[in-house]
């Protein structure tokens, strides 16, 4: 089995791919074969066409409620009396019901696809998307991944390890990673991960991916299936990192 992660970016300079490839032997064994940044659009569908399974570390859709909000507001349909100097009303329109999910089960706390910066990743994701020909946003062959929900779950350092000023904290977390995963050949692109926490992320999210193919991630209920369908679903593993194997 092949997996990829991409830490996608709204600029390919900030962009990363990671390629997984998992073998058996006497248990699964996985080598991190491929590690690639930059990346833009062309070079993501190359590296990801080979796999059984691809994470996307990018938000697959926007709130339904942000979605009506501002078709009626291109109308000039707005509602009236929407209290929205109250930040309480103003919150279906920046969270999904993923991201609420997570929130309300400790899993960490998404940016908001409709408030935040992140929103030109999911304009360029939703490109994406197209060109690699995937349709569901729940539990296709792309899903969506969250490398800070993983981390969390795994025991890991999630939080405090990007950027240039956090360096000696990502080597370290890049460590921590392969004494919990001793199985995890990172062959020669350690070096690149403990210096880019865009690489750093793009492996984690191609754990993810072979999370997501094991059956090893959480789903929506019935109830939110049909949301999630429309506005994606953030998949965090629910076993360790041993589950992987």
């Amino acid at each position: 089995m092949i997996t990829a992660g991409v830490d996608l970016s709204a600029s390919p300079a900030s962009t990363a791919v990671a390629v997984v490839e998992w073998r058996e032997h006497g248990g699964y064994s996985a080598v991190l074969r491929e590690l690639v940044t930059p990346a833009d659009d062309s070079t993501i569908r190359a590296l990801v066409d080979a796999a059984d399974r691809c994470g996307i570390d990018s938000p697959f859709g926007w709130p339904d409620a942000f979605v009506e909000f501002v078709s009626a507001h291109h109308r000039g349909d707005t509602p009236k009396d929407s209290r929205l100097d109250d930040i309480a009303s103003r919150r279906p329109l920046a969270y999904r019901r993923t991201d609420r999910y997570l929130v309300e089960h400790g899993l960490g706390r998404p940016l908001s696809v409709s408030a935040d910066q992140i929103a030109h990743v999911a304009f360029r994701c939703a490109g994406l998307l197209a060109d690699l020909g995937v349709s569901d946003r729940v539990d296709g062959w792309a899903i969506e991944a969250y490398p800070a929900g993983a981390l969390n779950h795994w025991g890991l350092t999630s939080r405090g390890y990007k950027r240039s000023t956090h360096r000696a904290v990502l080597a370290g977390l890049v460590d921590d990673l392969r004494a919990a995963a001793p199985w995890l050949d990172l062959e020669s692109h350690s070096a690149l991960m403990a210096v880019n926490d865009n690489a750093f992320d793009a492996v984690v999210t191609a754990l993810i991916a072979r999370a997501a193919s094991l059956g090893g991630t959480g789903l929506p209920s019935a109830d939110d299936l049909p949301i999630a369908h429309r506005e994606g679903w953030i998949h965090v593993p629910t076993g360790t990192l041993d589950d992987l194997r």
